[in-house]
């Protein structure tokens, strides 16, 4: 059976159940979609300028289909494995199905804006941390004295550095360095890549103050995190928890990230610590159904052990619905990605084109802001070193796109939830959260949109018409707002009644066909570990449900760290039998050669790439 009607098989008997009745109540029976509108061919004007998008190491043959159809390059944007076009508009819609194709979007015009020298951007830019804080209602959590306080959030990602932004005392608590890094690192945890660091700037960072609040020790003077002149994340008071799995060249293999959830789950209630909220910026291109998938039942596990799981739905929107593992778990929060068409007007936007959307049976749950979002940056990190990184925004932050992002911003509404409720279950703190955000709305015509559709090529009505089905059929439950579901109390008979995972299913498919590779280019296939230990799948998710997959710091047979916590890290060891056929890894990329071509497991880190 092929991939795709395995899945589809799937998707029918986990549809059939979800419309089944449970002792404790019936489960809604999942939406229908409808058909996409058909939209006409535009016509023949000229002059349409556009940026194109290709999906790593296809970009010559994409470059070619753009020739031939009659588009004029002006300019290659390597940042992004695309490139700036113009031509006819019939053309440009032509181009969007072109296979290779991940985004055909306006060349949008610059407008002038008020630039704040300390910033280095307008903080008015809807990518803006206060644009976004004040869109998701996190400014308003924040009078009623919700700032995530006394709340942990794990990021299992490329590490995390204490740059600007993230640098108070005590914000950023280094855990295991798991990655091919930790081999030689003298300072484990950090973040090489750039990815990382972003994320939790999103979730907690804050522009550090000389006034504190005197009601925790942890906080600032909550009354300076509305001031759009400072960066502030949408839980500025919740500390990070550091686990690193990304190597400095975004490399990471399936079985790091598995260990790290386990670690997680071992650790969350560790004397002083409360992980409550675990954030997974990333996906797996599985070939294998939730229900077996070992990705899926490691994180599956932490739910159930009363961790709130965000996921990103992936960023392959453009050739696949079906969400990465393990946002395709229906248990966690699976995140997909809204388009704000660089308006503050609601009525204008949209489910971002790269976001995958789900299927009937698992839709994404929520959206959040995930295009040109400014994060903060690591300086000399492998995408800040990125050749013509046009991203770099002042001189400390990044501009990205992504349902990397957007997870990263609903992991910082979960943990204002938690602040207040810090008794509710996940699953009550997912209804929190779905059942008060706000349905992306009807599209309504504005002049900027009127720009865009003429930039691609297309009349207003049929951009109109294709944005608004968007909405409709990918919108899940639409976009969180932290006050509203601050304002409701748990429910308690909010819970999901989905079929569990029994993992047991094979590494290898979960990897879905990308693998690292060592220094002799002999890639890490099967079922085996970094360290070339046998995997055996039903023998972990044992010990996983059981909670001893971690003996100390050893895990699977191998020791992966060291033992215990060292003040505010957890303490290190010097990695033995990392070698597998006879070579070590090199870490080397997943695939591509930049942000948005590191991949894993064909769902990219960073997301749609850097802007």
């Amino acid at each position: 059976m092929s991939r795709r009607a395995l899945r589809a098989a799937w998707a029918t008997v986990i549809g059939a159940a979800l419309a089944l009745p449970t002792a404790a109540g019936p489960v809604a029976a999942a939406t229908t979609q409808t058909p996409a509108p058909v939209v006409p061919a535009a016509s023949s004007v000229s002059g349409q300028s556009v940026v194109v998008m290709a999906q790593a190491g296809r970009e010559a043959a994409v470059e070619r289909a753009a020739r031939a159809l009659g588009l004029t390059i002006s300019r290659t944007l390597d940042l992004v494995h695309g490139f700036a076009a113009s031509g006819p508009g019939s053309a440009v819609q032509q181009l969007r199905a072109v296979p290779g194709v991940v985004s055909v979007t306006p060349d949008r015009p610059v407008r002038p804006m008020a630039y704040d020298p300390l910033l280095g951007y307008d903080p008015s830019d809807t990518g803006s941390s206060s644009s976004i804080t004040q869109l998701i209602g996190a400014q308003d959590a924040w009078v009623k004295g919700y700032t995530g306080a006394g709340v942990d959030v794990a990021v299992i990602d490329t590490g995390v550095t204490p740059v600007t932004g993230l640098d108070d005392a005590g914000k950023v608590i280094t855990g295991p360095d798991l990655s091919f890094d930790a081999v030689s690192s003298t300072t484990p945890g950090l973040d090489l890549y750039g990815h990382g660091t972003f994320m939790a700037s999103l979730i907690a960072g804050r522009d550090a103050s000389t006034v504190t609040d005197k009601k925790c020790a942890r906080c600032l003077n909550s009354s300076l995190y509305s001031d759009p002149g400072r960066f502030t994340g949408v839980a500025p008071d919740a500390r990070i928890i550091d686990v690193k799995v990304g190597a400095s060249d975004g490399a990471a293999d399936v079985s790091q990230v598995i260990a790290a959830i386990d670690w997680v789950v071992q650790h969350a209630k560790d004397p002083g610590f409360n992980i409550r909220v675990l954030n997974l910026s990333f996906g797996a291109d599985s070939n294998q159904s939730y229900l077996i998938d070992p990705l899926a039942f490691a994180a599956e596990q932490a739910w159930r052990r009363g961790i709130v799981v965000v996921a990103s739905a992936g960023n392959e929107g453009k050739t696949q619905d079906e969400l990465a593992s393990p946002a395709y778990d229906p248990f966690v929060i699976a995140v997909g990605g809204l388009d704000s068409h660089g308006t503050m007007v609601r009525d204008d936007d949209s489910v971002a084109e790269f976001a995958q959307n789900g299927t009937v049976a698992r839709p994404v749950d929520v959206v959040a802001p995930g295009v040109s979002t400014i994060g903060v940056r690591v300086p000399g990190s492998f995408v800040d070193n990125l050749p013509n990184n046009l991203g770099k925004v002042g001189t400390r932050f990044q501009r990205g796109s992504g349902t990397s992002q957007a997870a990263a911003i609903v992991s910082g509404v979960a943990a204002l939830v938690v602040q207040k409720n810090p008794k509710a279950t996940p699953d009550q703190v997912k209804a929190l959260i779905t059942s008060t955000a706000a349905s992306l709305r009807p599209i309504v015509v504005t002049d900027h949109l009127k720009d865009e559709a003429k930039a691609l090529g297309m009349s207003v009505d049929d951009y109109v018409a294709m944005l608004t089905w968007r909405n409709r059929t990918y919108g899940g439950s639409g976009v969180p707002s932290a006050i509203a579901a601050l304002s409701q109390s748990p429910s308690s008979t909010a819970k999901q009644y989905y079929l569990p995972s029994l993992g047991g299913g094979s590494l290898e498919a979960t990897r879905g066909g990308v693998h690292v590779v060592n220094a002799a280019g002999v890639p890490l296939t099967g079922e085996l570990d970094i360290f070339g230990t046998s995997f055996v799948s039903s023998t972990m998710a044992s010990a996983e449900a059981s909670g001893t997959a971690w003996n100390g710091g050893i895990w699977n047979g191998s020791r992966w760290s060291g033992d215990a916590w060292s003040g505010s890290r957890w303490s290190t060891a010097e990695w033995t039998g990392t070698d597998w056929s006879g070579s070590r890894w090199s870490g080397s990329r997943w695939s591509g050669s930049d942000w948005s071509g590191a991949e894993w497991s064909g769902s990219r880190w960073s997301g749609a790439g850097w802007q």
